[in-house]
């Protein structure tokens, strides 16, 4: 990895640490238990298409781990990291087809990192009962994911310029 792709890793990785803390300091409120922006996404997606697949789930595990222990405790790092690696693999996967754009890639991934946590909680909780959050929380991905989508690609464009 070259000197100046190291840096802009850098760059995005406190860009994504930054990202998650605002989003926890954000007084909203959602309906449905566990619903968030996930602005931090935006991140991973720029990466994904700035870089690619290892580089954005590299990043989007330092992030866990970092905002998880500053912010959170092991319950967010298991959810987080179980629904960031279930929509990165979605992500990628849809990538390669290249049936979507960015934003399409991006709520394929704002769905399965909803999907991802549904199933972590089901099995930690041992309830099947918090299978009917999961059509909110799929409108919920759609929305947000649409919204990282249009950010992601317009911050890919833009560090496309700038040769990492």
């Amino acid at each position: 990895m070259s000197v100046k792709k190291m840096t802009g890793f850098g760059m995005l990785t406190a860009l994504a640490f930054i990202l998650s803390y605002v989003e926890s300091i954000l007084p909203l409120q959602f309906p449905v238990p566990g619903m968030k922006l996930g602005l931090a996404n935006v991140v991973v997606v720029t990466a994904l298409y700035c870089w690619g697949e290892k580089e954005a789930l590299a990043l989007s595990i330092i992030r866990i781990v970092l905002v998880s222990f500053t912010f959170g405790n092991m319950t967010a790092l298991i959810y987080s990291f179980a629904g960031s690696l279930l929509s990165w693999t979605m992500m990628t996967v849809i990538k390669k087809t290249q049936w979507f754009d960015v934003t399409g890639v991006s709520i394929v991934g704002g769905i399965f990192h909803n999907v991802g946590q549904i199933i972590v909680a089901m099995i930690l909780l041992e309830t099947e009962t918090l299978i009917y959050y999961l059509p909110f929380l799929m409108i919920s991905g759609v929305v947000t994911g649409a919204l990282i989508g249009i950010a992601g690609g317009e911050m890919a464009k833009r560090l496309k310029k700038i040769t990492f």
